[in-house]
Order: structure tokens, then C-alpha cells, then sequence
């Protein structure tokens, strides 16, 4: 069970590459986040709505979901706990306004690797959950929490599925 967030922060749940499946362990992982961002390659509209059951869903489309398949862009900026996040399936589709930097983002969401990862580079959050139900090179099927303090403060952790 995930800590209770501090009061004015928030707690969103971060969610790659299901390929139309949402495993039981993921939903149980996303259980009491304020928001839920969904990396693409979603693979139907269904893993959207169940997530949407969860908490208020943003999401972008990736390279297996077919054009026009879902009401996605495939790359966004949003705010969320009053931080920048821009969002792409790739990191190359970042770029543009969209590049952390030009879109003044804090936190930046990727997925397509299949492999979870944190980083940070040039001040921007870098989050990458991995794959729910399909992960690559030996990583656990996994998501991501990002919480946002009420200060503006940003912190994220994989979190395995299994």
C-alpha cells in the first residue's frame, strides 16, 4: 500500500506500453493517484477506461496504436500539481515546443523501451515506467509514481509488478 500524499501534493500514476491488456497488479499499483498519464501505445480503448475507473487519465498514442484508433495526440504538454509534464511515446517525438526545455517542463514522460527508468537531465524529470505487460532486456513488468509536492518538488520511483 502507497503512503497517503502530503497535504497539496499530488501522486500520479505513470503507465506504458499495456498493448490492450491492463494486468491486475498495474490497477492494484495505480490505487489512490490523483491522476494517471498513459504513454502510449494503450492498444485499445479499453485500458483507458478501465484507468480512467482509477483516476482522471491523460494520454498519448505510440507507435502500434493505429491512427485515428484513439482520441490521443501523440505527443502533449498538461499541467498537473500545478508542474509542466510533456508526454511523448518516444523520446524524439519531444522536440519542438514540446522539448522540455522550449515547454518550460519539470517532468518528462516516455515510453516504447519496454524498460522502466529515472533520470535527470538538465533539471527535467525523466520518467520512463516500462512495460506493464510486456517488459524487455530482463526488467520486471513494472509502472511509475511521480509526486508532486506542494512546493513544486518532483520525485518519482518505479514500481515493479509482481
Amino acid at each position: 500500500m502507497s503512503p497517503e500524499p502530503a497535504v497539496g501534493s499530488v501522486r500520479v500514476g505513470v503507465i506504458s506500453d499495456t498493448h490492450g491488456e491492463i494486468p491486475v497488479a498495474a490497477l492494484r499499483a495505480l490505487e489512490g493517484v490523483d491522476a494517471i498519464v498513459h504513454a502510449g501505445d494503450c492498444g485499445t480503448g479499453y485500458v483507458l477506461d478501465i484507468l480512467e475507473s482509477i483516476a482522471p487519465v491523460t494520454a498519448v498514442c505510440g507507435n502500434c496504436d493505429l491512427p485515428g484508433s484513439l482520441p490521443c495526440p501523440h505527443a502533449l504538454r498538461v499541467e498537473l500539481g500545478g508542474v509542466v509534464v510533456v508526454v511523448a511515446h518516444r523520446e524524439r517525438d519531444l522536440a519542438g515546443s514540446l522539448e522540455p526545455a522550449i515547454a518550460g517542463a519539470r517532468v518528462a514522460i516516455i515510453g516504447h523501451t519496454h524498460v522502466g527508468r529515472i533520470e535527470t537531465r538538465d533539471g527535467v524529470l525523466w520518467v520512463n515506467p516500462g512495460s506493464a505487460v510486456s517488459p524487455r532486456l530482463g526488467s520486471p513488468a513494472s509502472v511509475a509514481i511521480v509526486s508532486i509536492g506542494a512546493d513544486g518538488d518532483v520525485s518519482a520511483e518505479i514500481v515493479p509488478l509482481g
